[in-house]
């Protein structure tokens, strides 16, 4: 199996693909969809910085997230240079329904280790939708600077969701683990198939 492959179809796991006619807005509406991933990159950075804040005691996550802000504050750096290219400003930031949907399935309550299992699955499924949204770009879109891009982002974004995933294993048991992320795939699923394809919006 090729490596372009390999990110959507044996990683992800993703339930259900995206819309077909998202990367046709997309591609209509670039500097919208710049305009959210740039915010998108931001939140990212934003989330691993409360999980160091809300889990100081937790040493390799504390490790793991650091690195992470960078790379996502790169990337954030990155597009605004996309957009500053194309003579496009940052304009405002719009709620994401996407994350605020799939984010009221972090379960509350006394279990830490619980929570902090749902948060980090909960950030590899915003990965791995954005790397699934970004292989789309970059197969589809006809600019090429943005097709290599998005390429670069895409091979990130998988490398995202893998470390999640195997960070949640690192404070509950695998099976645990396992079970959880196929119910939330499942509920991402669902939370796609319920919105409708968005000419702004990344997710």
């Amino acid at each position: 199996m090729s490596t372009t492959q390999q990110p959507t179809k044996t990683i992800l796991r993703l339930h259900l693909p995206t819309d077909p006619r998202w990367v046709n807005i997309a591609e209509k509406n670039i500097e919208d969809i710049l305009v959210d991933h740039a915010y998108c990159e931001q939140k990212a950075a934003t989330s691993a910085i409360s999980l160091i804040v809300k889990y100081p005691d937790k040493t390799r996550l504390v490790e793991e997230m650091t690195d992470l802000v960078a790379e996502e504050w790169s990337h954030f750096e990155r597009v605004l240079e996309q957009l500053k290219k194309r003579g496009y400003g940052l304009g405002r930031n719009r709620p994401d329904e996407y994350v605020v949907e799939l984010s009221k399935h972090i379960r509350k309550g006394n279990k830490r280790e619980r929570q902090l299992m749902d948060h980090l699955l909960v950030n590899a499924l915003i990965e791995a939708r954005s790397c699934e949204r970004f292989k789309l770009l970059w197969k589809n879109i006809q600019d090429e600077e943005l097709q290599k891009f998005y390429y670069e982002l895409m091979v990130s974004e998988a490398g995202h969701y893998v470390s999640f995933v195997k960070l949640a294993k690192e404070y509950m048991p695998a099976a645990e683990v396992d079970a959880r992320l196929n119910e939330l795939l499942e509920i991402e699923a669902n939370i796609i198939r319920s919105l409708e394809p968005r000419p702004d919006r990344m997710h």
